[in-house]
């Protein structure tokens, strides 16, 4: 079943019209029938939404091969159904030559991916940008990230959950409050200990 198909029918089942949906999802209507007839895909934020307010995973909801095996009733809407999300809800981005064991990816989903050429080591990045619901991911991300001298040195990862901002090392995990420069100066000072340079920080908030 495709996504499509897939907000049809969680939409219907809800009882929902097309007009509510997007009020729901701060979008317009318009947006929500080009959902629906499979025109344009819904950016991360608008499924992590759609996630929340029909109570279904990621998976689910991307996966062509998953069907709607139950269709539950919510009451968070709009906004509110991320940001009241519990904080285990990672979104950011990963390069895949970063990490040192593959099946971290197991642990994310993947929404696009896009092949860099850097002309550094590796010469090719292939860049995944990801959600994960897995509470511990920053705790499981940091044991597999690289820390090569030859293979591009100490690997970072960054992504965020709510508003709380994750850049993770081997086996270091740092955050702050998006917001909070005095945090954000910290970390800052930390990934410079770990020889990333200032243009390496200037990540998305």
């Amino acid at each position: 079943m495709r996504l499509s198909e897939k907000i049809i029918e969680l939409r219907k089942a809800n009882g929902m019209t097309q007009e509510e949906l997007a009020s729901k999802c701060n979008v317009s209507r318009q947006s929500i029938s080009k959902w629906e007839a499979d025109i344009t895909l819904p950016e991360t934020d608008k499924l992590l939404i759609l996630g929340e307010l029909f109570s279904v995973s990621m998976d689910v909801l991307l996966k062509d091969e998953l069907t709607l095996s139950e269709v539950k009733k919510t009451h968070s809407c709009g906004n509110n159904a991320v940001q009241g999300k519990k904080q285990g809800v990672y979104e950011g981005v990963l390069i895949k030559e970063s990490v040192t064991d593959d099946t971290i990816i197991d642990l994310l989903n993947v929404h696009k991916i896009e092949l860099w050429n850097t002309g550094g080591r590796p010469k090719y990045w292939t860049v995944l940008f990801f959600t994960s619901d897995k509470k511990d991911f920053p705790e499981q991300v940091s044991k597999v990230m690289g820390t090569d001298p030859d293979n591009g040195g100490n690997w970072f990862v960054d992504f965020k959950a709510g508003n709380v901002k994750y850049i993770v090392f081997r086996d270091k995990i740092l955050k702050y409050q998006i917001g909070n420069q005095a945090e954000k100066d910290y970390v800052c000072k930390e990934c410079r200990k770990m020889g990333i340079s200032d243009g390496e920080m200037n990540w998305a908030e």
